[in-house]
């Protein structure tokens, strides 16, 4: 997997629209639901930190894991300036080494996706189902079949900010798999300079999914619609997970 260094510079004007004060919201209301105490939380592939930022200021006590040291270097400035305290590790997902048990785990915003080979998926959720308590959850999500094919498939799609010009452009492979090439124009006085990073994102059938977290000790409760209570839809771009480790 890639680590984002390039990338690390610009993801947050490029994911403006993550709605992480609306996603905090929503996964404190999904463990209100399921009468769960989130206690002692791990962010998985925490990124910048944006979300693990939103969920201390409610309160929540948790510390975030990423494998791009770029990334976390942004999340532990973000935490500083807000004098919140929050442990960041740099360490990868399918190979995590915690200090003690969790509580909860959520990994969010399509990480799993960027695991391309299953036995990478297999061994992040094995890894979390060993440092969790017993009836602890393990909420996650994942960019559907039908947005790998339809939606990313070979499109291409632009943004421009204040900062960066970027051209995001898509191959579609097989297993589901979508090639990503990113190319960012930085600006700089009257000049444009360009770099460039790629990574992939593979999409896993619920099937899969569902294998993989039974043979990790976990029990599913719920797959939802993004942000929602309802069954995701036929057209539905993300799914997100509910789990019980048993």
């Amino acid at each position: 997997m890639s680590s984002y260094g390039v990338f690390a510079d610009f993801y947050d004007d490029l994911t403006l629209n993550a709605q992480y004060s609306e996603r905090a919201d929503y996964i404190m209301k999904v463990f209100e639901r399921l009468g769960h105490d989130m206690g002692l939380t791990l962010d998985l592939a925490c990124g910048t930190g944006n979300l693990t930022l939103e969920l201390k200021r409610r309160g929540v006590d948790v510390y975030g894991i990423d494998g791009s040291a770029e990334m976390l270097s942004r999340a532990q400035e973000k935490s500083a300036d807000e004098n919140l305290g929050i442990l960041f590790l740099c360490q990868q997902m399918q190979s995590i080494d915690l200090y003690g048990t969790i509580d909860t785990c959520i990994c969010t915003l399509d990480s799993i996706n960027h695991m391309t080979d299953k036995a990478d998926v297999q061994s992040t959720f094995e890894r979390v189902s060993l440092f969790m308590n017993k009836g602890g959850y393990f909420l996650f999500d994942v960019n559907t079949v039908y947005k790998h094919r339809n939606v990313l498939a070979d499109n291409t799609f632009v943004y421009d900010t204040d900062d960066v010009f970027c051209v995001w452009q898509n191959s579609l492979k097989e297993n589901n798999i979508v090639d990503i090439e990113l190319t960012f124009f930085e600006r700089d006085g009257d000049a444009y300079f360009r770099t460039d990073e790629g990574f992939c994102e593979r999409a896993y059938s619920h099937e899969d999914l569902s294998e993989m977290l039974s043979e990790s000790g976990f029990e599913i409760v719920a797959v939802y619609g993004d942000l929602g209570f309802e069954s995701p839809k036929e057209d539905e771009q993300r799914a997100i997970y509910i789990a019980k480790k048993l």
